[in-house]
Protein backbone atom coordinates (compact mmCIF):
# COMPACT_ATOMS: atom_id res chain seq x y z
CA UNK A 1 0.00 0.00 0.00
CA UNK A 2 1.28 3.32 -1.07
CA UNK A 3 2.46 5.76 1.66
CA UNK A 4 0.16 8.32 2.48
CA UNK A 5 1.18 11.81 3.89
CA UNK A 6 -0.91 14.85 5.00
CA UNK A 7 1.06 18.12 6.43
CA UNK A 8 -0.87 20.60 8.46
CA UNK A 9 -0.23 23.52 10.31
CA UNK A 10 -0.89 22.76 14.38
CA UNK A 11 -4.08 24.83 15.54
CA UNK A 12 -3.22 27.58 17.79
CA UNK A 13 0.81 27.36 17.07
CA UNK A 14 1.08 29.63 14.25
CA UNK A 15 2.01 33.06 15.45
CA UNK A 16 2.28 36.66 14.25
CA UNK A 17 3.99 39.09 16.09
CA UNK A 18 5.03 42.39 15.28
CA UNK A 19 8.28 44.83 16.31
CA UNK A 20 8.94 48.32 16.31
CA UNK A 21 10.73 47.64 12.76
CA UNK A 22 8.83 45.21 11.20
CA UNK A 23 6.65 41.42 11.52
CA UNK A 24 8.42 38.62 12.75
CA UNK A 25 6.62 35.36 11.52
CA UNK A 26 7.43 32.36 13.99
CA UNK A 27 5.69 28.86 12.89
CA UNK A 28 5.21 25.37 13.71
CA UNK A 29 4.36 22.87 12.60
CA UNK A 30 2.70 18.91 13.08
CA UNK A 31 3.62 16.23 10.93
CA UNK A 32 1.03 13.42 10.96
CA UNK A 33 0.46 10.44 8.31
CA UNK A 34 -1.85 7.40 7.15
CA UNK A 35 -0.60 4.23 9.65
CA UNK A 36 1.85 2.61 7.91
CA UNK A 37 3.28 5.89 6.06
CA UNK A 38 6.90 4.96 8.00
CA UNK A 39 6.77 1.43 8.14
CA UNK A 40 9.05 1.24 4.98
CA UNK A 41 12.32 2.49 4.65
CA UNK A 42 10.82 4.54 1.65
CA UNK A 43 8.23 6.17 3.61
CA UNK A 44 11.04 6.96 5.65
CA UNK A 45 13.13 8.86 3.85
CA UNK A 46 9.79 10.79 2.37
CA UNK A 47 8.93 12.17 5.88
CA UNK A 48 12.48 13.01 6.20
CA UNK A 49 12.68 15.38 3.04
CA UNK A 50 9.43 16.35 3.80
CA UNK A 51 10.46 17.63 7.41
CA UNK A 52 14.19 19.06 5.71
CA UNK A 53 11.48 21.39 3.24
CA UNK A 54 9.54 22.15 5.73
CA UNK A 55 12.45 23.50 8.44
CA UNK A 56 14.08 25.42 5.02
CA UNK A 57 10.51 27.55 4.59
CA UNK A 58 10.30 28.01 7.92
CA UNK A 59 13.80 29.64 7.77
CA UNK A 60 13.08 31.58 4.85
CA UNK A 61 10.03 33.15 6.53
CA UNK A 62 12.27 33.88 9.44
CA UNK A 63 14.92 35.89 7.31
CA UNK A 64 11.81 37.39 5.10
CA UNK A 65 10.00 38.98 8.14
CA UNK A 66 13.43 39.89 10.46
CA UNK A 67 14.53 43.57 10.11
CA UNK A 68 17.46 44.59 8.84
CA UNK A 69 19.04 47.55 10.64
CA UNK A 70 20.40 49.94 9.03
CA UNK A 71 24.47 50.25 9.68
CA UNK A 72 25.27 52.74 12.51
CA UNK A 73 26.26 56.58 11.82
CA UNK A 74 29.90 57.16 11.46
CA UNK A 75 30.88 59.43 14.89
CA UNK A 76 30.60 62.82 14.36
CA UNK A 77 34.23 64.41 14.86
CA UNK A 78 34.90 66.43 18.01
CA UNK A 79 34.47 70.45 16.96
CA UNK A 80 37.74 72.15 16.93
CA UNK A 81 38.61 74.38 19.13
CA UNK A 82 38.27 78.55 19.15
CA UNK A 83 41.18 80.28 17.37
CA UNK A 84 43.14 81.53 20.45
CA UNK A 85 46.85 82.54 19.30
CA UNK A 86 47.28 82.79 23.16
CA UNK A 87 46.93 78.94 23.56
CA UNK A 88 50.19 78.47 20.83
CA UNK A 89 54.16 79.54 21.81
CA UNK A 90 55.65 81.87 19.50
CA UNK A 91 58.92 83.22 20.27
CA UNK A 92 61.77 85.15 18.38
CA UNK A 93 64.54 82.49 17.50
CA UNK A 94 67.81 83.03 16.00
CA UNK A 95 69.68 80.42 14.06
CA UNK A 96 73.35 79.48 15.61
CA UNK A 97 73.80 76.96 12.75
CA UNK A 98 72.22 75.51 9.28
CA UNK A 99 73.12 72.83 6.80
CA UNK A 100 71.54 70.71 4.10
CA UNK A 101 69.26 67.73 5.60
CA UNK A 102 72.09 64.76 4.49
CA UNK A 103 68.82 62.65 3.33
CA UNK A 104 66.58 65.75 1.66
CA UNK A 105 67.79 68.38 -0.91
CA UNK A 106 64.91 70.74 -0.30
CA UNK A 107 65.74 70.66 3.44
CA UNK A 108 67.50 72.33 6.05
CA UNK A 109 68.23 71.57 9.89
CA UNK A 110 69.18 74.45 11.85
CA UNK A 111 70.02 74.98 15.53
CA UNK A 112 67.74 77.52 17.13
CA UNK A 113 68.53 78.99 19.94
CA UNK A 114 64.74 80.42 21.64
CA UNK A 115 65.61 81.06 24.86
CA UNK A 116 66.33 77.75 26.37
CA UNK A 117 69.50 75.92 27.72
CA UNK A 118 70.39 74.41 24.75
CA UNK A 119 69.14 75.20 20.92
CA UNK A 120 66.57 73.51 19.32
CA UNK A 121 66.76 71.12 16.28
CA UNK A 122 64.43 72.52 13.64
CA UNK A 123 64.13 70.79 10.35
CA UNK A 124 62.76 73.81 7.15
CA UNK A 125 62.00 73.78 3.74
CA UNK A 126 63.55 76.53 3.10
CA UNK A 127 66.30 75.57 0.82
CA UNK A 128 64.77 76.67 -2.52
CA UNK A 129 63.71 80.17 -1.79
CA UNK A 130 66.57 80.91 1.09
CA UNK A 131 70.25 80.63 0.55
CA UNK A 132 72.46 79.20 3.68
CA UNK A 133 74.59 81.96 3.88
CA UNK A 134 71.66 84.12 4.58
CA UNK A 135 70.12 81.59 7.10
CA UNK A 136 72.86 81.68 9.49
CA UNK A 137 72.92 84.35 12.37
CA UNK A 138 68.62 84.97 11.17
CA UNK A 139 66.63 86.20 13.69
CA UNK A 140 63.12 84.17 12.94
CA UNK A 141 59.99 83.86 14.59
CA UNK A 142 59.48 80.20 15.98
CA UNK A 143 56.39 77.85 16.55
CA UNK A 144 57.83 75.88 19.63
CA UNK A 145 54.70 74.27 21.28
CA UNK A 146 54.09 71.58 18.24
CA UNK A 147 55.22 67.94 19.09
CA UNK A 148 58.40 67.01 17.94
CA UNK A 149 58.07 65.61 13.67
CA UNK A 150 60.45 63.07 12.64
CA UNK A 151 61.44 64.86 9.10
CA UNK A 152 63.53 62.25 7.04
CA UNK A 153 65.08 60.71 9.85
CA UNK A 154 65.51 63.95 12.07
CA UNK A 155 63.00 64.99 14.68
CA UNK A 156 62.01 68.66 14.25
CA UNK A 157 61.11 70.22 17.41
CA UNK A 158 59.14 73.39 16.41
CA UNK A 159 58.55 75.28 13.03
CA UNK A 160 59.98 78.45 11.56
CA UNK A 161 56.53 80.54 10.50
CA UNK A 162 56.79 82.01 6.96
CA UNK A 163 54.67 84.01 4.59
CA UNK A 164 53.92 82.87 1.38
CA UNK A 165 52.05 83.55 -1.69
CA UNK A 166 49.15 81.83 -2.99
CA UNK A 167 51.14 79.77 -5.32
CA UNK A 168 54.00 79.21 -2.70
CA UNK A 169 56.91 80.06 -5.71
CA UNK A 170 57.73 83.15 -3.09
CA UNK A 171 58.56 82.44 0.36
CA UNK A 172 60.01 84.75 3.03
CA UNK A 173 60.84 83.67 6.87
CA UNK A 174 59.14 85.82 9.52
CA UNK A 175 61.32 88.78 10.57
CA UNK A 176 61.19 90.23 14.13
CA UNK A 177 62.45 93.74 14.81
CA UNK A 178 66.76 93.11 15.50
CA UNK A 179 66.40 94.71 18.82
CA UNK A 180 63.88 92.44 19.79
CA UNK A 181 65.42 89.68 22.23
CA UNK A 182 65.81 85.92 21.54
CA UNK A 183 63.33 83.79 23.65
CA UNK A 184 61.01 86.32 23.87
CA UNK A 185 57.52 85.23 23.07
CA UNK A 186 55.27 87.35 21.03
CA UNK A 187 51.60 88.23 21.30
CA UNK A 188 48.76 89.94 18.83
CA UNK A 189 47.17 93.31 19.60
CA UNK A 190 48.02 95.31 22.78
CA UNK A 191 45.74 93.48 24.72
CA UNK A 192 47.65 90.65 23.94
CA UNK A 193 50.20 91.65 26.37
CA UNK A 194 48.97 89.95 29.17
CA UNK A 195 47.94 86.69 27.33
CA UNK A 196 47.89 83.44 29.49
CA UNK A 197 50.57 80.69 29.14
CA UNK A 198 50.63 78.89 25.94
CA UNK A 199 49.12 75.08 25.81
CA UNK A 200 51.25 72.28 25.97
CA UNK A 201 52.26 70.27 23.08
CA UNK A 202 49.80 67.56 23.67
CA UNK A 203 46.47 69.88 24.31
CA UNK A 204 47.91 71.38 20.93
CA UNK A 205 47.88 68.32 19.15
CA UNK A 206 44.63 66.63 20.28
CA UNK A 207 42.38 69.88 20.42
CA UNK A 208 44.03 71.08 16.46
CA UNK A 209 45.26 74.42 18.02
CA UNK A 210 47.41 75.31 15.30
CA UNK A 211 44.95 74.34 13.11
CA UNK A 212 42.22 76.69 14.52
CA UNK A 213 44.27 79.58 14.26
CA UNK A 214 47.04 79.29 11.58
CA UNK A 215 44.11 79.81 8.37
CA UNK A 216 43.94 83.31 10.48
CA UNK A 217 47.60 84.21 10.55
CA UNK A 218 47.92 86.40 7.21
CA UNK A 219 50.21 89.44 6.28
CA UNK A 220 48.49 92.89 5.68
CA UNK A 221 48.85 95.60 3.03
CA UNK A 222 52.22 96.63 4.87
CA UNK A 223 53.48 92.93 4.95
CA UNK A 224 52.84 93.20 8.69
CA UNK A 225 52.18 89.89 10.28
CA UNK A 226 48.24 89.64 11.96
CA UNK A 227 46.17 87.44 13.66
CA UNK A 228 42.76 88.63 11.91
CA UNK A 229 43.00 92.30 12.71
CA UNK A 230 45.74 92.10 15.69
CA UNK A 231 49.30 92.84 14.41
CA UNK A 232 51.87 90.33 15.65
CA UNK A 233 54.48 91.74 18.23
CA UNK A 234 57.50 91.87 20.29
CA UNK A 235 58.85 94.22 22.76
CA UNK A 236 60.75 96.25 20.06
CA UNK A 237 57.65 96.37 17.67
CA UNK A 238 55.83 94.33 14.68
CA UNK A 239 56.75 91.25 12.99
CA UNK A 240 56.81 91.48 9.06
CA UNK A 241 58.01 89.57 5.79
CA UNK A 242 60.44 90.97 3.97
CA UNK A 243 57.97 91.77 0.97
CA UNK A 244 54.82 89.65 1.09
CA UNK A 245 51.45 91.17 1.39
CA UNK A 246 48.50 89.38 1.75
CA UNK A 247 50.13 86.49 2.38
CA UNK A 248 49.37 83.05 4.01
CA UNK A 249 51.87 82.42 7.47
CA UNK A 250 52.67 79.20 8.11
Amino acid sequence: MASQMNVRRSAGQRQSQRSGAGPCIVASYRLTHHRGANATPYGQACLAIRVQEQRREQSLLMCRSTPVEAPAAPAAEAPTADADPASMDIRVGKIVKVEKHPEADSLYVEQIDVGEPEPRTIVSGLVKFVPVEEMQDRKVIVLCNLKARNMRGIKSNGMVLCASNDAHDVVEPLAPPAEAPVGERVYFGEAGKTQAAPAEPNRVQKKKLWEAVQPLLKTDSEATARFKDDVMFTSAGPVRAASLKGATIA
